[in-house]
């Protein structure tokens, strides 16, 4: 008898099993079939939504699946973006003189405050990355989630406010800068002017921010802070081994003792990396989130060598706050803080502030959003387009401003949405899931906020694996490309910072071939380095799709279409010249084929009918819509009976 038709009550308990993970797969398939066609599939674009530019490989449980993965591998900045910039104590003021111990005169009253800040921000935190999320997912259709960023956050907070707020620009003045910046990038994105700061960008260097950022998510996830604790900070070296438990770290984050013997950092090494990066080879689904959600859960019991709320001040805390499971804090310090008052030494201290944030975050922002475009395949072609991409730039700075309303730092494109692109996310319900998470997290925040760093550690450095793969597609073969790119993927890590290692690759692109240039010229071409022909194009007039106002302005040709499109305009021209060409040599094949009828059968010129008609070929169509020229090759021309007769031929593609 057919195992599958038996009663369930003669079915040996494995076969029951079976049976039931097959009903499941079943529904879970008809689910998505079901949901992939409906008009929410169509929105997205989802697999046989019959959307002129559906997405193959998108499906409603993939998407659900993905989105849940970045959510697990952004969770922890709901708690570290709130104690970051709570350091700077927001609102609360810190009255001088300090003491011998560098506390406030009001110490005790301002660290009440502080503390209030901090559950604000926390509260800001989770509503501002679900709000950003949501809203980039829906407008974009990218499979990437918004957040107030790592390192932007530690830039606000240590080089812009300070801590207790004594640095050079108060606390209020610095949201203000926020607030308008995000503006100033929509003006940039609606003009094309950021298009325009990325597609300037050399391709090479743009790929290698993309393997940048993959190093960078591979020290974030081998960290203290962020991670599983495998290195740490030295004095006579920059980074060293670590691995010990943390009350064996010297004062100045040094593992003193006990070398490789933390618990928690073999934990996430075994269930968060080995186990997860076994099932990834075995392609099941949810690998990343399965290594996540198991190595928190074993870290949850009190009591235990892994636990995540040892006995200590900071473990009581942490768990007095996961014991609550369910709770909301409102809003009360950081709301609406900005300072509109310019006057005096203001409205310098209000300069600092935009200039500094603008050229940190237009950058950092940029690049990050295109190396995520690149890596889940958006990217139409070199030059930097993707899919909306005005859109994309608009939305990202609108939500820069809207977070500056609830007191945090700017926001950004997370590169932790790589952990989602990998585990199959595609299209921008990924970014909707990652963002509803975390507005349900704004009332289940003591979950969220207490899976412990060694779950996601793993998890950002096999992510950072998958994006240095790509490092093979920088330009190796020519001195003045290698080595701004290779200056680009090592900064970004060492200096933490996407902002830094691109600005260092970019100067050392600029210098490097300047002087090159320039030693050409003054030679006359004698000194010209001998593999510059392997020197991959670059121009400053930047080729493909313009934004939406720039073809609007300058729809008949002016100098907007001069400024955006040397390569476009070139080859429409030459487009236009083919067009031409292949009607001339329709019209003498015409002429040709009247030649050949009114010639008796059998003449020698009987094989020129094969040959006209394999002639006779559309050109292909090039990969960004346009056509290949196709040289005409006329052969045969003139008396037939002093020409032998020639072999069929083939157009010449």
């Amino acid at each position: 008898m057919d195992m599958e038709s038996e009663p369930p009550g003669k079915m040996s308990r494995a076969a029951a099993i079976k049976r039931r993970c097959n009903q499941a797969i079943s529904f879970v398939w008809g689910l998505n079939v079901t949901i992939n066609r409906s008009t929410f599939g169509r929105m997205f674009r989802l697999k046989g939504s019959g959307h002129p530019n559906e997405i193959q490989d998108a499906n409603f449980s993939t998407e659900i699946r993905a989105g849940l993965t970045t959510f697990a591998t952004m969770a922890y900045i709901i708690a570290v973006n709130a104690s970051i910039l709570s350091d700077t104590g927001g609102t609360c003021v810190c009255e001088l003189p300090y003491d011998d111990a560098g506390n406030c005169a009001n110490n005790m009253e301002w660290t009440m405050c502080k503390n209030e800040v901090k559950l604000d921000l926390i509260t800001a935190t989770a509503a501002l990355a679900g709000f950003s999320s949501i809203l980039f997912g829906l407008l974009t259709n990218l499979p990437v989630a918004l957040a107030p960023g790592m390192g932007l956050n530690a830039y606000f907070t240590y080089q812009v406010v300070g801590v207790r707020g004594q640095g050079p620009v108060p606390y209020g003045l610095a949201l203000t800068a926020v607030f308008v910046e995000g503006f100033i990038f929509v003006f940039l994105a609606l003009t094309g002017m950021r298009h325009w700061l990325v597609k300037i960008i050399p391709g090479t260097i743009k790929t290698a921010s993309g393997v940048g950022i993959g190093l960078f998510l591979t020290l974030i996830g081998l960290s203290y802070g962020s991670g599983i604790g495998l290195v740490t900070g030295a004095v006579a070296t920059p980074l060293a081994i670590g691995g010990c438990p943390t009350e064996n770290l010297s004062p100045n984050g040094e593992c003193a003792t006990g070398l490789m013997t933390n618990p928690k950092m073999w934990i996430g090494i075994v269930f968060g990396g080995l186990l997860t990066a076994s099932l990834m080879a075995y392609r099941v689904k949810s690998a990343i989130m399965i290594g996540i959600i198991f190595v928190s859960i074993l870290s949850w019991p009190r009591d235990t060598p892994i636990t995540y709320f040892p006995h200590t001040d900071d473990g009581d805390s942490r768990f007095a706050f996961f014991k609550k499971v369910a709770t909301f804090h409102p809003i009360q310090h950081t709301f609406v803080a900005q300072q509109w008052d310019l006057s005096g030494a203001n409205g310098a201290q209000f300069a600092l502030a935009l200039f500094t944030f603008l050229y940190v975050d237009i950058i950092d922002c940029t690049a990050t959003l295109y190396s995520m475009a690149r890596f889940c395949n958006k990217t139409t072609n070199k030059g930097g387009d993707f899919p909306r991409s005005t859109v994309a730039y608009c939305t990202d700075a609108f939500c820069i401003s809207m977070g500056s309303l609830v007191g945090c730092s700017p926001v950004t494109v997370f590169v932790e949405s790589g952990a989602g692109i990998a585990e199959g996310g595609r299209t921008g319900l990924t970014a909707v899931v990652t963002g509803l998470c975390f507005l349900l997290s704004i009332f289940f925040a003591p979950i969220f906020a207490s899976i412990p760093p060694w779950a996601t550690g793993c998890t950002l450095i096999l992510v950072g694996c998958l994006m240095v793969r790509q490092v093979t597609s920088i330009n190796w073969a020519y001195i003045g490309d290698a080595l701004p790119s290779f200056v680009t993927l090592a900064v970004i890590p060492f200096s933490y910072s996407v902002a830094y290692g691109l600005i260092a690759g970019l100067f050392t692109y600029a210098g490097l071939n300047a002087l090159i240039h320039l030693v050409t010229i003054v030679s006359r071409g004698a000194l010209r380095p001998r593999d510059h022909d392997l020197k991959e194009y670059w121009t400053w007039k930047p080729a493909g799709e313009k934004p939406w106002v720039v073809r609007a302005l300058f729809s008949s040709g002016g100098g907007g279409s001069r400024f955006w499109g040397d390569e476009e305009a070139t080859r429409k021209k030459k487009e236009e010249e083919n067009k031409s060409a292949g009607a001339a040599a329709a019209a003498a094949v015409g002429g040709l084929e009247e030649e050949e009828e009114k010639e008796p059968a059998g003449s020698s010129g009987s094989s020129y009918g094969s040959s006209l008609d394999a002639a006779r070929v559309a050109p292909p169509e090039h990969a960004d819509g346009g056509a290949v020229p196709v040289p005409v090759v006329v052969v045969g021309v003139g008396p037939r009976a002093e020409t032998p007769s020639p072999r069929p031929f083939r157009a010449v593609h």
